[in-house]
């Protein structure tokens, strides 16, 4: 009723009775990627038409046959990117091929054409005449055009009749595939063609037919591969930007990239109210802090992605568009409450100031996230007062002062006092916000204990799998969630999801594990699971043998601490901890000083006796900012 085009609901199989044309419109966001890649592109200077990429790239083959696919369109998957590495496309009728063969029924074709291609099998053509239509295919039937062109070469078929012909195979009505048998074989005879070749040339065509590809699409769908590909070869940064805007509701496939910018060594920088954008944006990476083994900070400048705003979980996005809005139009926001003061309270409450807080928002206008959130609700009364103000038009008579204006307050009550939270605390209220752990994994101080323990991650089960004749792996996590179920006898068992650094990943506990892992579960302390991997399609299913706390397993390849100190106080109560409990041991231990105008590291002189509970007692000490084992 609203709209101004004549639509009506014919259904498909009347729609040409009927006298009209039926056309699929088929929907892709990544021909959004596409456009959101190249206004990235436009903002740094590189004006890229996408219509006339060069189709024989080197960089993007190279991608290609590395199958370096992430992000790519219809070539993510675990089976096509298989595919790629044995193929080593190399021209972009490949890549049509590719799109045409990796569906179910035309796989049977795969290792052929592959084998054809590197020259460990020859072509058959079935036919001399065929050789011109089968040879950019290495004598398989792909497309549906060449199931045309062989009835008009081979049988005389005029192209309306062949595609008849080609109507009838994919129908497989009895009656019409006799009739068009006839009619090919007669045409065939005429042109000098043996009657048993072409009754074998017909059945290879019907036994294609049923599930040939059109070319005229598989091309199309090869461009857009082909042009994400490009972007991804050329521009990762821009390309990786885009897509993550285009996936900003999937959790799930933000970590799958995050993962991916690991890999391509490109920095993901946390949500900042002051310099991020609704979307995911584009920014030089701010150089490092200067460190003693340097000689001092080095300049920054590395393209890297800034964290969207609206991919914070139960923000919105509208609200953050306000907030940029108001941002872009009065400069930066100078503090909490200048922040609370330019707020639009009826687009923006409590749930959204909270969320952005536990992402890490607003470090850049306070670092102690502990504080900002206590004063959620004082900002947020602010945020009222100064939106009646502004309502009722009142002008401060402190509107000179420096601090005030701009949503500013003459008299600002005072922060709650609040100690910040602890790394592991920070990186859960971060996890929560976020769906994964951005700035860092709680497993990162484990990373070298876990290494002599020879526990791998996740991303690296599936090469392992491959190389090693068992089926048996240890994993490293942090629990992320849970869902219990109970079986049709009555055990329950359960369904768990763990994070490590490489990305999350779901274990099956049976009851037997279950009744004695549930308190680990609860614990929130960081776990070793050995699991039975078995693999299922394109997924790997884990079935959990045993599971037992981290600090357990690393305790034994733990060589010792490194401790990274916040304030001065926390040495002496460092040095009364080691003297009374950590003496005797082999561990070594080295402390990290964060001063003013450099970072010093400081080895202790003898052996200290290094376990979990030792590690533990250190990192709860007031004063100490990180513990690394080493």
């Amino acid at each position: 009723p609203k709209s101004d085009m004549p639509v009506t609901q014919f259904n498909m199989k009347w729609v040409e009775p009927a006298g009209l044309v039926k056309f699929d419109f088929l929907g892709l966001k990544t021909l959004t990627v596409l456009a959101r890649c190249t206004e990235l592109l436009a903002a740094r200077g590189v004006a890229l038409d996408l219509t006339n990429l060069p189709l024989d790239d080197r960089k993007t083959f190279e991608l290609l046959t590395r199958a370096d696919t992430v992000g790519v369109f219809q070539v993510e998957g675990a089976g096509v990117r298989d595919m790629l590495k044995k193929l080593r496309p190399d021209r972009f009728e490949d890549i049509i091929a590719v799109v045409s063969l990796y569906r179910p029924g035309p796989m049977e074709n795969i290792p052929r054409y592959i084998a054809v291609k590197h020259g460990l099998e020859q072509p058959d053509y079935l036919h001399p005449e065929l050789e011109g239509i089968l040879k950019e295919t290495h004598g398989i039937m792909i497309y549906q055009e060449q199931v045309m062109q062989i009835a008009q070469v081979l049988a005389g078929y005029t192209l309306g009749g062949a595609d008849l012909l080609r109507r009838a195979m994919g129908k497989k009505i009895q009656a019409e595939m006799d009739a068009q048998r006839a009619l090919f074989v007669k045409g065939a005879l005429e042109r000098k063609v043996d009657q048993r070749r072409a009754e074998l040339i017909f059945d290879q065509m019907a036994k294609f037919a049923g599930y040939g590809f059109n070319k005229s699409h598989a091309a199309a769908y090869a461009l857009v591969a082909y042009q994400t590909a490009y972007l991804k070869a050329n521009y990762p940064v821009e390309f990786l930007a885009a897509s993550m805007t285009l996936d900003m509701g999937n959790t799930d496939k933000l970590n799958q990239f995050r993962a991916e910018l690991g890999r391509l060594d490109i920095a993901l920088l946390p949500p900042d109210i002051n310099r991020s954008e609704v979307a995911f944006a584009v920014e030089p990476e701010p150089p490092p802090l200067p460190s003693p083994a340097s000689g001092g900070g080095k300049s920054g400048g590395k393209p890297a992605i800034r964290y969207a705003l609206a991919a914070v979980k139960g923000v919105g996005a509208q609200a953050m568009r306000e907030i940029i809005a108001e941002r872009a139009a009065k400069g930066a926001f100078k503090d909490l409450f200048d922040f609370a003061g330019r707020l639009d309270t009826k687009s923006f409450n409590r749930r959204q100031f909270e969320s952005l807080v536990k992402a890490g928002a607003f470090v850049s206008l306070n670092p102690n996230r502990a504080q900002c959130l206590a004063a959620v609700d004082l900002l947020l009364r602010q945020a009222s007062r100064a939106a009646e103000d502004r309502v009722s038009k009142q002008e401060s008579l402190f509107g000179g002062i420096d601090g005030v204006g701009h949503g500013g307050f003459a008299e600002r009550p005072p922060l709650p006092v609040v100690e910040d939270w602890p790394p592991v605390e920070k990186l859960q209220h971060e996890f929560d916000a976020i769906g994964f752990y951005l700035s860092s994994h709680p497993l990162d101080p484990y990373g070298k204990s876990l290494e002599r323990a020879g526990i791998m991650s996740f991303a690296e089960l599936p090469a392992a799998l491959a190389a090693r004749n068992s089926t048996r792996f240890r994993l490293a996590g942090i629990v992320v969630g849970r869902k219990e179920r109970t079986s049709a006898r009555g055990n329950r068992f359960a369904f768990v999801q763990l994070s490590d650094m490489s990305g999350v990943f779901e274990v099956t506990v049976f009851s037997d594990v279950l009744a004695t892992a549930r308190p680990l579960f609860d614990s929130g302390q960081p776990l070793i699971v050995t699991v039975d991997v078995r693999s299922e399609e394109q997924s790997l299913r884990l079935t959990a043998q045993k599971i037992e706390p981290l600090d357990n397993v690393v305790a034994h390849a733990a060589a010792g601490l490194r401790v990274f100190v916040g304030a001065e106080e926390a040495l002496a109560r460092l040095k009364g901890l080691f003297q009374r409990e950590a003496v005797g041991g082999r561990g070594r231990v080295t402390v990290v000083l964060d001063l003013p105008q450099s970072e010093v590291e400081i080895a202790l002189p003898g052996g200290f006796r290094v376990d979990p509970r030792i590690r533990a007692a250190v990192k709860s000490l007031p004063g100490i900012v990180d513990v690394h084992d080493i």
